[in-house]
C-alpha cells in the first residue's frame, strides 16, 4: 500500500523545483506514516486481553465498539509502539447485566506488559485489589482508583512497583494499617489515600519519599503520632492530615518544608502549642488547625515571616492570651478563623498596617474585651459574636459585622448585665453599664434633705403603686372571665391538620439585592451541564419541590449536589429567592452547605451543594451490604444517637440563636443529610421561615390568652412556630428507636393507629417495657438500653398534642447530650422532678412535656387518642443528596456537666403550664 503511495510521491516531488519544499513535504508524509502505524494494535495477545476485561467489566458497546481497533477507537486506550500503554475507564457504565452484580474482575490487565497507566476513579469495583497488582504490574507509573467502592487492605505488594509515580486510593472502604513497604516507592509523586476506613499510625518508612509532592490521608482512623520524618520531604507541597485522631503534639520539623503551600492539620487531638519553627513554611498559602487541642499563646514571631499565607483557620481550640498583633502583618491574609478560643484582650487598631483586604474574620466565643477599634473596615464579613465588647457602636461596625452577645451599647441580643459587670470586675477593669449610670459604684452620702425628698417618694409610689395593683387584680379578673366564656362557647378544634401550604408561613421578604460574594462560587451554564452529563436523567436524584436534584461533579472531581430551578413556576421562583436570602443571613455548620450557584440564565436557576456521602437517614438508618443475599445493614446506637444531637443542635440554632427564631417546616428523616463520618447538616432548607406571632411573649400575654392545641400561626398555616419542628422532630426520633422507616414523612391513618399502639410503651417508672417497641437490628447492652429508653421519654415529649407543653430545642439538645442524666436523675428525684421548683431545669422541661403527653393513659399499654400533625409533606433536599467532610464528631456541643438550668421568664410559663 505505501509502496505505491511513495512512488506516486516520487513522480510529484521530482517535478518540484524547490528542493527545500521537497525535503519538508517527504518528512511531513514520513511522520504522518509513523503515526498512524504506531496507533494499530500489534499484538493479538493484547487485544485478546483487552476484549476479556471488556467483558469482566461489563463495558458498553458504546465507549469499546468490539469491531474496531482499540488503540484508534476505543475510549481511553492509549497505544504507544503498536501495544497498550494506557487505560482510562474513568465514569463508564457498566451494560445493564453487568451493573447487577459488579465484580473488581480485572485479570486480564495481566497480559498488558507495558501498562504504564490505569484509571479507573468514578467506576464501581467492589471488592479488594489484588496481590498480583504489585507484582505483575511493574511498568504502571499512575493507579488512580478515586470512588471505585473497593473495600479491604491495601497490599503490601504495591510497595513493588518501583515505577510508580501517582498513586490515588480515596474515597473508598479500605480497612486495615498503611502498609509501611508504600515507602519503598521512591519515585512516588502523589500519595491519596483519604476518606477512607485505615487505621493505625503513619509509616515511618514514609520518610523515604523525598520525591513526595502532595500526600493527603485525611478522612481516616488514623491516630498515634505524626512522623518527625515527614519534615525531610523536602518536595512536599500539600499535606493534609485532617480528620483523624492524632494526638501527640505538632512536630517542630514540619518547618523545614519549605516548599508546603498547604498544610491542614484539623479534626484531630493534637495537643500542646504551635511550635515557632513553622515560621520555616515562607511558601505557605493554607494553615488549618481547627478542632484539636492546642493550648498555650500563639508564638509572637510565628507569623511575620509567612507572606504568602492567604487562609488561616485557627478556631476550635484551647489557645489563650492576648491576640498577637503579629498576626496583622500578613499582607496577603484572606481568611481568618479564631473563634473558639480563650484569647482575651482589646482587638488592635489595625487599619492602616496593611493594605489588603481580608475576606472573612471570625474571632466570635473568645473572651476580647473593651472598645471596637477600627479593625473591620479591612473585612468584607466580621464575625465578633461571643465576646465581652463594651460601649457604642462605630458606624464602620455596622455593615456585615455580627456582635450579638457582647455587652455594646444601644444594641439587641447582649449579654446581661450581670454577666458583662461580673467579667470586667474579675479583672480589675471598670463596665460602663451600657451606657448608664454604673449602680455598682459606691454612691456619694445622701444630705438630710435628700433623705427627706426619698422618704415622701417612697410614701407616695407606695399609695399608688397600691391603687395600681388594685386596678390590675380587678382588670384580670374581668379578663379571666370572659376567657372562660369564650373557651365554653369555642368550638372544638379537629385532631387532623390540613396538608402543608407550600409557600405559607412569615418569611423574610426577599431582598432586591444579595451579596454574592459570601453566597459561594459563581459557575456558569457551561460547568453545570458539564458537571451533571448535561442534566443526565441517570444523574437525577429526585424531584424535589424546589426543584430537581441532581448529582455532579465539578472540575478537579469535587462531588456536589444541583439543584435545578424552573422559574416558569413562581412558587419555585420564590422558594429560590428565600433560600439564598437564608444563606446571606445566617451560617451553621449543621446546616448543609451552600458551594455556589448559577444565576446567569433568565428562566433556570442552579444552586449548588456540598455531597453528602452517607446520603440521608432515610437511607442510611438500614443499608444494603455487598453480599448476594441483598440483606441490610443497621446503623449501631451509637450512630444514631450522634444522628439525634446533631440535627438537634441544628434546629436548636434556628430556633434560639437566629433573631427572629427560624423554623425548619420540613424536619423528617430525608431532611437530616450525612457526611462520611455521620456527621449531620440539615437539609431541605427552602420551605425555613420566620417563626409567627410574638417569639419572647411577656407573662401576662400568655395568662390572658385563649387555649391553643394546634400549631396554626396567626396566618392560619399550621406549621409556621418552633413548636411544629418539635413535634416533627419526635417523629425522627421514634424513627431511631423503633426502627420503623417513613414515621417522619407518614401522616396516614396506619400511622396514626401505629402511635396509639406504641406510645403506651414508653414509660418513666418502666424502662423494660420499652424494650417491645425497639429496632430488633439493635445490639444493646443495660447502658444502652438506657439511653434507648431516654430518647423514647424525650420523642414522646416532643409529641405532646398541645404545642406550648411541648419542650424547647435547646433543652431537648441537653437531653440527648446526656441521656442517662435524663432517666437516672428522675429515678432518684421524681419527687423533686414534680414540684414547681424543678421547673427551671431542662430536665424537668422535658420531663414536665412528657407527664403532660401521657396524662391520658395508663401505665399499662393500650390504645391512646393522640394527634398526628403533618410533618414533612414537601419532601426534602436529601435522600442520596450531598456538603464538608469536612467536620468530625467533635463539631458537636459538648455539655460538660448537666446542671439545672433556670428557664427565662417565658419558658418557666410554657414549661409548666397545665
Amino acid at each position: 500500500m505505501w509502496e505505491g503511495f511513495f512512488l506516486k510521491f516520487n513522480e510529484v516531488a521530482a517535478k518540484m523545483v524547490d528542493r527545500w519544499s521537497f525535503i519538508w513535504v517527504a518528512s511531513f508524509f514520513f511522520l504522518f506514516s509513523h503515526t498512524l502505524e504506531q496507533q494499530v494494535l500489534v499484538s493479538p495477545q493484547e487485544r485478546l486481553a483487552l476484549l476479556q476485561l471488556r467483558s469482566s467489566l461489563g463495558l458498553r458497546a458504546k465507549e469499546w465498539p468490539i469491531k474496531s481497533d482499540p488503540c484508534t477507537s476505543w475510549a481511553g486506550i492509549q497505544c504507544t509502539n503498536g501495544s497498550v500503554t494506557g487505560i482510562n475507564i474513568s465514569g463508564f457504565r457498566r451494560t445493564r447485566r453487568a451493573s447487577q452484580n459488579p465484580q473488581f474482575s480485572v485479570d486480564a490487565l495481566q497480559n498488558l506488559n507495558l501498562l504504564s497507566s490505569f484509571n479507573a476513579s468514578n467506576f464501581a469495583l467492589p471488592g479488594s485489589i489484588p496481590e498480583w497488582f504489585g507484582l505483575q504490574l511493574v511498568s504502571l507509573q499512575v493507579l488512580d482508583l478515586r470512588s471505585c467502592l473497593i473495600n479491604g487492605v491495601i497490599p503490601i505488594t504495591l510497595g513493588n512497583l518501583s515505577s510508580l509515580v501517582e498513586l490515588y486510593l480515596s474515597d473508598n472502604n479500605l480497612t486495615g494499617v498503611v502498609p509501611s513497604s508504600l515507602g519503598q516507592l521512591i519515585g512516588l509523586s502523589v500519595l491519596d489515600l483519604s476518606q477512607n476506613m485505615l487505621t493505625g499510625s503513619i509509616p515511618a518508612s514514609f520518610e523515604s519519599l523525598g520525591n513526595l509532592t502532595l500526600l493527603d490521608i485525611s478522612l481516616n482512623f488514623l491516630s498515634e503520632v505524626i512522623p518527625l520524618g515527614i519534615g525531610t520531604l523536602s518536595r512536599l507541597q500539600f499535606l493534609n492530615l485532617s480528620g483523624n485522631s492524632l494526638s501527640s503534639s505538632i512536630p517542630a520539623q514540619l518547618g523545614d518544608l519549605s516548599s508546603l503551600v498547604d498544610l491542614d492539620l484539623g479534626f484531630n487531638s493534637l495537643s500542646g502549642s504551635v511550635p515557632l519553627d513553622l515560621r520555616g513554611l515562607r511558601s505557605l498559602r493554607r494553615m488549618v488547625l481547627q478542632n484539636n487541642l492546642l493550648s498555650g499563646e500563639l508564638p509572637d514571631n510565628l507569623f511575620p515571616p509567612l507572606t504568602q499565607l492567604q487562609f488561616l483557620d485557627l478556631s476550635r481550640n484551647g489557645f489563650s492570651g492576648y491576640f498577637p498583633d503579629e498576626l496583622w502583618s500578613t499582607p496577603s491574609l484572606q481568611f481568618l478563623d479564631v473563634s473558639a478560643n480563650n484569647f482575651t484582650g482589646e482587638l488592635p487598631d489595625v487599619s492602616s498596617s496593611v493594605n489588603a483586604t481580608v475576606a472573612v474574620f471570625n474571632i466570635s466565643r473568645n473572651l476580647f474585651y473593651g472598645n471596637l477599634t477600627p479593625v473591620i473596615g479591612r473585612f468584607r464579613f466580621v464575625d465578633m459574636s461571643d465576646n465581652y465588647f463594651e460601649g457604642p457602636v462605630p458606624s464602620y461596625a455596622r455593615a456585615n459585622t455580627s456582635l450579638s452577645s457582647n455587652c455594646l451599647q444601644n444594641l439587641t441580643i447582649q449579654r446581661s448585665r450581670t454577666d458583662c459587670a461580673s467579667f470586667y470586675a474579675d479583672r480589675n477593669l471598670v463596665f460602663d453599664n451600657f451606657g448608664e449610670p454604673n449602680v455598682m459604684q459606691p454612691a456619694p452620702a445622701p444630705s438630710n434633705s435628700d433623705h427627706k425628698s426619698r422618704k415622701l417618694v417612697i410614701i407616695l409610689a407606695s399609695v399608688f403603686g397600691g391603687i395600681g395593683l388594685i386596678a390590675l387584680v380587678a382588670l384580670i379578673l374581668v379578663l379571666l372571665v370572659v376567657r372562660k366564656r369564650k373557651r365554653g362557647t369555642t368550638t372544638q378544634r379537629s385532631t387532623g391538620v390540613e396538608p402543608v401550604p407550600a409557600g405559607g408561613g412569615r418569611r423574610p421578604a426577599p431582598g432586591a439585592s444579595l451579596n454574592f460574594s459570601i453566597l459561594g462560587d459563581s459557575f456558569t451554564y457551561q460547568q453545570m451541564l458539564q458537571a451533571t452529563g448535561e442534566f443526565n436523567d441517570a444523574n437525577l436524584i429526585k424531584h424535589g419541590h424546589s426543584g430537581d436534584l441532581f448529582w455532579g461533579k465539578l472540575e478537579g472531581g469535587i462531588p456536589v449536589v444541583i439543584k435545578k430551578i424552573d422559574l416558569h413556576s413562581s412558587v419555585k421562583k420564590e422558594t429560590y429567592t428565600l433560600e439564598l436570602e437564608l444563606f446571606s443571613k445566617v451560617s451553621h455548620s449543621r446546616l448543609v452547605p451552600l458551594l455556589g450557584h448559577c444565576l446567569e440564565n433568565e428562566n433556570e436557576k442552579f444552586l449548588v451543594y456540598k455531597h453528602m456521602p452517607n446520603r440521608d437517614l432515610s437511607s442510611s438508618l438500614f443499608k444494603k451490604t455487598n453480599s448476594d443475599d441483598d440483606s441490610l445493614q443497621s446503623l449501631d446506637w451509637i450512630t444514631r444517637l450522634k444522628i439525634a444531637t446533631g440535627a438537634a443542635e441544628g434546629l436548636s440554632y434556628l430556633h434560639h440563636e437566629c433573631t427572629p427564631p427560624l423554623v425548619h417546616r420540613d424536619v423528617q428523616a430525608s431532611s437530616i443529610l450525612l457526611d462520611d463520618k455521620y456527621e449531620v447538616r440539615l437539609g431541605s432548607l427552602s420551605e425555613v421561615c420566620a417563626q409567627e406571632g410574638e417569639t419572647h411573649p411577656n407573662r401576662i400575654t400568655r395568662l390572658l390568652r385563649l387555649p391553643q392545641t394546634s400549631d396554626q400561626g396567626a396566618s392560619g398555616t399550621p406549621n409556621a412556630t418552633c413548636a411544629y419542628d418539635v413535634y416533627c422532630f419526635g417523629k425522627v426520633l421514634l424513627e431511631l428507636v423503633t426502627g420503623k422507616l417513613g414515621i417522619s414523612s407518614s401522616t396516614n391513618a396506619t400511622m396514626k393507629e401505629w402511635f396509639e399502639q406504641t406510645l403506651p410503651y414508653i414509660i418513666i417508672y418502666d424502662k423494660e417495657l420499652v424494650t417491645n417497641i425497639i429496632d430488633p437490628s439493635l445490639v444493646i447492652d443495660e447502658d444502652l438500653l438506657e439511653e434507648v429508653w431516654a430518647m423514647a421519654i424525650v420523642a414522646r415529649s416532643c409529641l405532646n398534642p398541645k404545642p406550648t407543653r411541648r419542650p424547647l430545642m435547646r433543652y431537648i439538645l441537653k437531653a440527648l447530650e446526656n441521656p442517662l442524666k435524663v432517666v437516672r436523675e428522675d429515678q432518684t428525684s421524681s419527687a423533686r422532678l414534680r414540684t414547681t421548683s424543678s421547673r427551671g431545669s431542662w430536665n424537668a422541661t422535658v420531663f414536665g412535656s412528657w407527664r403532660h403527653s401521657s396524662s391520658d393513659v395508663g401505665a399499662t399499654p393500650g390504645p391512646v387518642s393522640h394527634k398526628v400533625e403533618e410533618c414533612g409533606t414537601t419532601g426534602s433536599q436529601g435522600n442520596g443528596q450531598n456538603d464538608d467532610r469536612g467536620h468530625s464528631s467533635s463539631m458537636r456541643r459538648h455539655s460538660k456537666e448537666v446542671f439545672p438550668e433556670p428557664l427565662e421568664e417565658e419558658d418557666v410559663e410554657r414549661g409548666g403550664e397545665d
